[in-house]
């Protein structure tokens, strides 16, 4: 593989990154497919398979830890998993009615009206909500971990090779 194409599956592997914490494209599916890239580019060997094996292994754990985790943690806050799930269904909602800010928005306030239905108080559906956040603040920082690990890995990758 020429240096060029290194240097893009890096840009692809940043862009992966970024989407993390931009939810614009799914991050480390980008940082997967473009490690995948680099592994059968010039036909495989040892080396990358084994760079792409333990890539597989971040993404696999990234993954789960993402989902997992957060809702144990809203859980333990209070917010029970059906009120991520409503955040989940209105940062859909918000991603088309506002442009760019909609996710956010969209899940702070379809996590809130789930809370308040359920809780019937103004302020304990915010302290729910704010733990809702917090949860998926936990779940991105996984993932974000999971993505610059996989970054990591291949640069090692490359460095070896």
């Amino acid at each position: 593989m020429s240096s060029d194409a290194q240097v893009l599956v890096g840009l692809l592997m940043v862009a992966g990154i970024v989407g993390v914490l931009l939810p614009v494209i799914p991050g480390l599916p980008v940082v997967w497919v473009a490690g995948l890239w680099w592994t059968i580019a010039d036909g495989g060997g040892p080396v990358r398979w084994t760079v792409f094996a333990v890539m597989t292994l971040l993404l696999a754990v990234g993954a789960t830890a993402k989902y997992v985790l957060p809702a144990r943690s809203a859980a333990a806050r209070g917010a029970p998993f059906a009120t991520l799930v409503v955040g989940a269904i209105g940062a859909v909602i918000g991603f088309f009615v506002i442009p760019i800010v909609g996710l956010v928005v969209g899940f702070v306030v379809g996590v809130y009206l789930a809370e308040l239905a359920r809780l019937r108080a103004a302020g304990r559906a915010w302290d729910s909500t704010r733990a809702a956040l917090v949860a998926i603040g936990i779940g991105m920082l996984l993932e974000l971990t999971a993505g610059l690990l996989m970054f990591a890995v291949w640069l090692t990758g490359v460095w070896v090779t």
